[in-house]
């Protein structure tokens, strides 16, 4: 059986004097899903975000959600959704609770309902023992859930985060996904931005944007086995040299060798793609070799979401312009 799309774009641009921001974006979103939009800043990821909020117009093509075109009827679509911003947007001189109820009153929500959803909020937030704090007074990731909760005091179906997590700590980043977890059993559909390639991992699929396009649209899984090659990763270690010139020194030795596609840094490791295994591993060991450069724990490895983003961003930056085109795309 096909669904239909609950959030829908078709050649979606938006430009701001001579910049395009989004540039002929067609995208499907399925009910249900937890949708990732992952691409470098500038990319058009809130701008995106803010057209199907019915914050921003469209300079040209159509954006509906939930059957409601996003510039005739944008008053109806903010009944559907909840929107958190990329920056803090709540009242720092408010309480915990009184943003709530202050969300509440924006949305209508009034008498037990509020009770009883206010009280759940504060459970589902973890926030039920902040309830008298300040908003500006919370550390950074209760702040990042009781903007959430406030997003969800008028029980939307649909939920945009832009960069939800960005500065906040490991601990608190895995909570917030466990909640974003629990919406997404209940069935509410998510839009999510983020820069970080293991929050793109969590998402049923992820939107790859680049210079206001969509290069790239998938499964996680789908979207990492297009990077071209084998994987191999090793450490490079010296007597002469160590630390980033060290890095520079070995991937020098090796970028250029035959049938090595790409080389990435990560850390102290780096991250070769080549052709095929078997025949260039003993490759890249002579030529390591050459410059006084061993390899370490070298192993073969599969592509993370973070190594096919740089890739394949890579492999957009070196099209020539006329080939640069929008990505296809489907419905999950």
């Amino acid at each position: 059986m096909i669904t239909e799309p609950v959030i829908s774009l078709k050649q979606l641009t938006k430009k701001f004097g001579n910049i395009t921001a989004v540039d002929d974006l067609t995208l499907d979103i399925a009910p249900g899903e937890i949708f990732g939009l992952v691409g470098p800043d500038g990319a058009g990821k809130t701008t995106t975000i803010r057209i199907l909020a019915a914050i921003m117009t469209p300079t040209a093509g159509t954006a509906t959600v939930a059957g409601y075109d996003t510039i005739k009827q944008g008053e109806a679509i903010k009944h559907h959704i909840g929107y958190m911003a990329q920056q803090f947007n709540l009242y720092g001189d408010l309480s915990v609770l009184e943003n709530l109820t202050f969300f509440a009153d924006i949305f209508a929500v009034r008498g037990k309902a509020r009770k009883e959803r206010v009280k759940k909020l504060l459970h589902f937030a973890r926030l039920t023992e902040f309830t008298g704090r300040r908003a500006g007074k919370l550390p950074g990731g209760m702040k990042k859930k009781l903007a959430l909760a406030c997003a969800l005091i008028h029980q939307p179906d649909i939920l945009y985060l832009d960069e939800p997590t960005t500065g906040v700590d490991p601990v608190s980043r895995r909570e917030f996904w466990d909640i974003l977890a629990d919406l997404h059993i209940l069935g509410v559909t998510i839009l999510v931005s983020t820069p970080y390639m293991d929050e793109a991992e969590r998402c049923s699929r992820v939107g790859l944007m680049y210079q206001g396009r969509l290069i790239e649209c998938d499964t996680p899984r789908n979207i990492k086995s297009r990077v071209a090659g084998d994987l191999l990763e090793l450490r490079p270690a010296s007597a002469a040299k160590s630390g980033i010139g060290l890095l520079r020194h070995a991937r020098a030795a090796i970028v250029d060798l035959p049938g090595v596609l790409e080389v990435q840094t990560f850390g102290d490791l780096l991250h070769i793609f080549v052709d095929h295994v078997e025949t260039q591993q003993p490759a890249i060991l002579a030529a390591l070799g050459q410059v006084g450069v061993e390899a370490q724990n070298i192993r073969r490895t599969y592509p993370r979401m973070e190594e096919a983003f740089i890739s394949l961003v890579r492999r957009e930056q070196e099209k020539p312009a006329a080939a640069k085109t929008p990505a296809a795309t489907t419905e999950a």
